[in-house]
């Protein structure tokens, strides 16, 4: 597997996804004047660390399309969510996608290159990493690409274009008209404001590895939008219809991207079981959107499956509750399971992932075409509960400590299926983590001999919860620790020998 970057230096990090466009949108209301990235106050980059954020995600930050923010405004598809999100919106919030993007430089109305440069530079100075974007698998319909170079899109013949048009762009040329295959995934309808690139072409992947080198002198890492897109298998499958005779390359894209930015962390949104073939082909990160599901349908032997599976690699994945493509986290996990689903997903190994507005338990779900979302009041449980599993986790031994998943021994009529219990332990600390994921209460016993001595008494501290336990050395030595949650419950143990 690659060697992973050396930043962010934290192993375990804690990202955190800022809709870059909203945020400054925010910040310039509350401040009564227009900011830009150059003009974020300090406080608001000390603010980030004080939270505990090993890397910050300013997701949109590239110059956006004028097609695609006139497609969405003209769509009157988009009238019932955008007037959810936003009541009373009128055309001018309308942004166009972060994701039809243009040209891999700042938007205007985020800043330049060199406010971009500022701002890494003050999260670098307070240990933060810096993420962008990188859409590799298609561009807007206004990128120059698609004048100066067709030949980098899949394209349709008139006879295929007259079949389906609404698959296909049709632009105008000096000689004839090209239609161009708009963007997709096997599974769902195109997306109508982006054009379909020819992963098969080699003068095409050259144009995108210079895009990354570029991005790359800006920034430590890069969440890469749909990667599995790109996986010659699944792209020759969706598109080899359009292809004729095209060769499939001999390298994987990936692998080429990682050679040319050796020095990135590179984070993968990856569907469909695709995780570990991006992480063999350089990813230092994936998406963890199989024990997302998972747990939002509720079940459990998937969850503990893809806990216990394969541990190496547990450190792998992101993990989270919410992101900009997700429903809100309330409403997909409700605060009465809070408890449960959070502690899990915030003590887990890897990238724990936090959204721009899930701290505050923000339940408006903010399309990201439209600048910003009305006004919502937060969520006294939300912030209770994040202000200290951050507080938690930024101790030294979730970061440097080393994780493990406990074998949970049936005790009395209740039952262990939906309990489970995993520890953080380094020279200095000792952590143990039970989760009851089910509807009714659970208990079970946790051998620990070989961790405990018999003749040395414990406090076992329930961070979470602010309760301690004395128990005996005897008691853990030979019985094991006894524990029962009620549903959606969790213990957080801080372990430390008796006095």
């Amino acid at each position: 597997m690659p060697t992973r970057p050396n930043f962010p230096s934290s192993s375990h990090p804690h990202l955190y996804e800022i809709n870059t466009w909203t945020w400054l949108e925010q910040l310039s209301a509350r401040l009564k004047k227009n900011i830009t990235l150059a003009d974020v106050p300090d406080s608001e980059w000390e603010a980030l660390a004080n939270a505990g954020f090993n890397i910050i995600w300013l997701m949109g930050v590239w110059q956006r399309s004028p097609i695609s923010r006139r497609m969405n405004q003209e769509n009157p598809a988009n009238v019932a969510q955008f007037s959810l999100a936003l009541p009373g919106w009128k055309p001018e919030d309308v942004i166009g996608s972060a994701y039809a993007v243009t040209a891999y430089a700042p938007d205007p109305r985020i800043g330049n290159w060199q406010a971009l440069d500022a701002a890494r530079e003050k999260l670098r100075a307070r240990g933060i990493a810096l993420f962008l974007d990188f859409v590799g698998n298609h561009t807007a319909l206004d990128h120059p690409w698609m004048r100066e170079h067709p030949d980098f899109y899949v394209q349709a013949s008139p006879e295929e274009f007259q079949k389906n048009p609404s698959l296909y762009y049709a632009q105008s040329a000096t000689q004839s008209p090209q239609y161009i295959a708009l963007a997709k995934d096997p599974y769902f309808p195109p997306w109508q404001d982006v054009a379909q690139l020819n992963h098969f072409n080699p003068a095409l992947r050259t144009a995108q590895l210079n895009d990354l080198r570029t991005i790359a002198a800006h920034c430590d890492g890069i969440r890469c939008d749909m990667a599995m897109l790109q996986l010659s298998d699944i792209f020759n499958a969706n598109w080899r219809h359009l292809l004729g005779d095209t060769p499939v390359p001999e390298k994987e894209f990936w692998t080429e991207a990682h050679s040319a930015v050796p020095s990135l962390t590179l984070l993968a949104e990856a569907y469909w079981g695709t995780e570990q073939r991006l992480l063999d082909l350089g990813f230092s990160y994936s998406y963890d959107k199989t024990l997302y599901d998972a747990l939002r349908d509720h079940n459990i032997s998937q969850i503990r499956e893809r806990i216990a599976s394969f541990p190496e690699r547990q450190s792998d994945f992101a993990r989270f509750m919410e992101n900009h493509d997700e429903q809100r986290r309330p409403i997909v996990f409700p605060n009465d399971r809070l408890a449960a689903d959070g502690t899990l997903l915030c003590t887990l190994p890897g990238i724990r992932f936090y959204h721009q507005g899930e701290l505050e338990g923000r339940r408006i779900h903010l399309p990201i075409t439209l600048r910003i979302a009305a006004a919502e009041p937060p969520d006294p449980i939300s912030t209770n509960f994040f202000q200290k599993i951050l507080r938690i986790t930024r101790q030294e031994v979730f970061h440097e400590g080393k994780w493990k998943l406990l074998d949970v021994a049936p005790e009395g009529d209740a039952p262990t299926d939906a309990l489970l219990v995993y520890e953080w332990r380094s020279a200095k600390a000792w952590k143990i983590i039970a989760v009851n994921l089910a509807a009714y209460a659970s208990q079970g016993r946790i051998h620990l001999a070989d961790r405990v001595s018999p003749q040395q008494n414990y406090i076992f501290n329930d961070e979470l919860n602010n309760v301690r336990y004395n128990r005996t050395g005897q008691e853990l030595y030979n019985l094991g620790l006894f524990i029962r949650r009620d549903p959606f419950q969790a213990h957080l143990f801080d372990i430390t020998p008796a006095p």
